[in-house]
This record gives structure tokens, sequence and C-alpha cells, in this order.
């Protein structure tokens, strides 16, 4: 699955880690699984490549002095690097006694979620979040959108497309299992924490309730909620809390939570054919992945009355009044924005976008009685750029 490096220049990605080598000689490359880090990593020219798996490679750096003097001034990857004996401090002496050395160190979660890294560089890396893939992506791969949301944006999985079984889909859940969250977590009830790994897909998007996940996995609220952490930090699921001004008419706690693909959402779902609402769904989850990976990082929120319709997401701008999006698949839906009305009723000098996959150019409109933006992909992000703090 991974052959693909040699055919396609994913320049956006590389471009990101170029600019974060300059604001810090150490980049933290984060993303699940078969997301593309090692072919990102390949591609990137003129660098020393280290698979961290490797004996050869836990040899070279048993000694992080001698190891960096031999690499003094080069672009150095290590390639899952959490498999070292210590790599924060293999890390931590390339940034303060090598700082012309580029370093590149790859994960399948944050810093925080391995014990191994006591110290979490802070002050010392760059961080960037290679999520599934984003439009930029498509474009360098080809293909279709509805293939994209059908399929979802791990590489491998995405270019296969029909050919993909759902075994492969399952292998995937297992492997994270047994490679990323025995390591990291050691957690010890497989069957339990699987199951609430297919739920969150299966139920993706909506409100999560701790009580109904507890009772489907036969575990204690407690250790549901250990499990979204081990989640949130490994990247698999998102959790997207309630934007409120704390009105007694507002949900103000409940976090709504989305999975990491849109394909592994497909699949948990055992959807067969490609309806028109599942696509819509599927939208959703593909504007959220496009506003993570190019407006990292950005404060998403979602709001909902607690009688009544509810907005997809809410960015909050400090002083300034919110940023309300609604996600629908056609423009052909605009013509009724009850969760916008409501948000509008509210807050009324929020700014309010609609955006649709088939939307050519951002436009205004009147819907539901309120005046909404109408925009692609593109134009939202564009729209939100300055709110993005970096």
């Amino acid at each position: 699955m991974q052959s693909y490096v040699h055919m396609v220049n994913r320049q956006s990605w590389i471009d990101r880690v170029e600019s974060a080598w300059r604001r810090r000689s150490i980049v933290w490359l984060r993303g699940v699984r078969r997301v593309g880090k090692t072919c990102l990593c390949q591609s990137l020219g003129g660098t020393v490549y280290l698979d961290c798996d490797l004996p050869g490679t836990l040899r070279q750096t048993a000694d992080p002095e001698a190891f960096w003097s031999v690499l003094r001034g080069e672009r150095v990857v290590l390639d899952e690097v959490q498999r070292l004996a210590d790599p924060a401090r293999l890390l931590k002496i390339a940034a303060d006694h090598f700082p012309e050395t580029k370093v590149l160190a790859t994960g399948s979660s944050t810093l925080a979620a391995t014990a191994k890294f006591s110290d979490s560089l802070a002050g010392r890396k760059a961080v960037v979040w290679l999520t599934p893939m984003v439009e930029a992506d498509r474009a360098a791969f080809g293909g279709f959108l509805e293939d994209r949301l059908w399929w979802g944006g791990l590489p491998g999985f995405y270019l296969g497309g029909d050919s993909v079984p759902d075994s492969d889909y399952a292998e995937w859940l297992e492997s994270y299992w047994a490679r990323d969250v025995q390591e990291l977590f050691r957690l010890r009830q497989r069957g339990a924490f699987v199951r609430f790994v297919q739920l969150v897909l299966a139920r993706s998007g909506g409100m999560f309730e701790a009580t109904s996940f507890a009772e489907a996995c036969t575990v204690s609220r407690a250790t549901v909620a250990s499990y979204l952490d081990v989640l949130d930090v490994t990247g698999v699921a998102q959790v997207v809390r309630p934007f409120s001004s704390r009105a007694t008419t507002e949900i103000v706690s409940a976090p709504k939570v989305y999975g990491f693909d849109t394909g592994f959402v497909r699949f948990a779902s055992d959807w067969r054919q490609r309806r028109p609402e599942d696509l819509g769904r599927l939208w959703e989850h593909y504007v959220l992945n496009e506003l993570d990976a190019r407006l990292d990082p950005l404060t998403i929120r979602y709001w909902r009355a607690k009688k009544g319709p509810e907005v997809d997401f809410v960015v909050p701008r400090g002083e300034r009044s919110p940023v309300a999006i609604e996600c629908k698949w056609r423009a052909s839906s605009v013509s009724r924005v009850p969760g916008i009305r409501a948000f509008r009723a509210k807050y009324p000098g929020a700014e309010n976008y609609v955006v649709c996959a088939d939307v050519e150019r951002p436009h205004r409109t009147r819907a539901s009685g309120v005046d909404v933006t109408v925009t692609n992909l593109e134009g939202l992000v564009d729209a939100l750029s300055g709110d993005a703090t970096r």
C-alpha cells in the first residue's frame, strides 16, 4: 500500500514540513497508521532516512552525542521514533546541541501519549499533523470526491478502491490495537476497546453519550472516558465540544465525536450503496478534516439548543463574533438552514457559511430568513485563514 511514494507528489505537505523546519530544528510529524507518513518522509529531498523499527537504528542512536556529531548539518528523518529506547533524550540533545541539524521525527500519536517522552520538547519542536487526504491530495492522486468520501483518505485504501476488502479495514483496527494502543497504553480488555472504536466510528458525528457506550461495551463510564482519551491523543477520533455562552437553553458540556476517516466511518456503518444522505454525512467529516489539516491549530466547536436545531461547526473568535458553519452535500439544500437561523437569533453578529460540495464560487443568498454565504471548501478555508493562529 505504500508504493505510491514514487507516483504522487504531495507538495502541499512537503511545503508544510519545510516551513516547520524554518521555525524549529525538530519537527514532529504525527498521523494515524497508514496515513502516509513514511511515504512523505521518503519523498523529501536530501534527507538521511532511518527506520526506527530496525535494530541497526537502535544501535546507531545508543550514543546520541556521537550519532548527531556524524550527522551534523544534515536533514534527518527518524521514522516511528517512539520505537527507540529514549527518543525524548535523543531529540532534546539534537535541539540543544546540534541546532544546525534538521530532524523530522514521526509517530502515530501526540508526544504526550507515551511515557517515553517524559520531556514534551516544549519550545524545541514544531508539529505537523498529517491528516487523511485533503483536496490538494485528491488533485494529486486523481479521482472523484465521492470516491474519497467512500473509500477514505488513507492513500492505500483510496487507491485500492473496490479492490480493498472489508477485511483490510478490520486488519487496520487490529494493527492499531497491537502497535499503537498496546505499546503506548497497555490496555487489557481488547474486546471492549475494539468494540468501542467500532461504535465511535459507526456513531461518528453524533452526540457522545458515555452511558450508552458503557452499556454496549460492558465497561464503566470511567473506562469509556479513558478509551475516548486514547482515541483522541492517537488521532483516531476527534472530540468537538459545544460552543456556548452558558445559556440554559444551550448544550454546554456534551461533546460530539468524529471518527478520523470517512472510509472507516462507512465501513463501521456497514453502508453498501452510496446514498445521498450518507454522502452528506461523510461530507461533514471531510469538511472537518480539511479545516484540521489546513488551519491547524483552529478551535472548532458545534452549537445545539437543548430543544431545536444545531449548527455543525462554530469557530469562536474571542471578542469578535463567532463563525457558524453548516455542511450541505448539495447547494439545492441551502433553502432551509434552521440551525443557522437559531444561532443568529442568539448571536446576531455571527458570520454564516454553508459549505457545499457542488459550489464553484462563493455567493450570498437568503435562507430561512437570514443572509448566508454559500461556499466551497476553498472559499471557507480562505475566509477562516485569518482566524487560525500559527
